[in-house]
């Protein structure tokens, strides 16, 4: 028995509704690709020497020769009490102005942290006062 000429039709019609669907899938995704490019060249140029986009520039590029060192020793005179790695990132972000709730720059300074109080350490200025929470804590000396 062949099917009735409104169930073809709603077929069809449902078939070129899907068709569409997906096409507009697929330029919604392509525009949202484009916005990401857009506002990733609009951050450049807005950046005009603030460093509010830090983490992807590199943290060579933020920081002077050994200033990760002197905001250091700076932060653990300053405490007046030891302070782990991570709270002298913290502190090290802070006295430059940067976002300390980026994960990622504080990750990368943490880093480089890490190197400078070893050079420290190494030169008899600060020493190890223990681990906190499986994080040295430094102290000077």
């Amino acid at each position: 028995m062949a099917e009735p000429n409104i169930v073809l039709t709603l077929r069809r019609k449902r078939d070129e509704l899907e068709s569409l669907i997906i096409s507009y899938e697929q330029t919604l995704a392509a525009t949202r690709c484009d916005l990401t490019h857009v506002n990733a060249t609009l951050a450049i140029f807005e950046a005009s020497g603030e460093m509010h986009q830090a983490a992807s520039m590199g943290i060579q590029r933020i920081f002077r020769y050994r200033e990760i060192t002197k905001l250091c020793m700076a932060a653990l005179e300053s405490a007046g009490a030891p302070l782990d790695t991570r709270e002298l990132a913290i502190a090290v972000i802070r006295a430059k102005g940067l976002d300390e709730r980026d994960a990622l720059l504080r990750k990368a300074v943490a880093s480089h942290v890490i190197h400078a109080v070893k050079g420290q350490e190494k030169r008899r200025r600060i020493a190890k006062a223990g681990k906190r929470n499986g994080v040295c804590v430094w102290r000077i000396l």
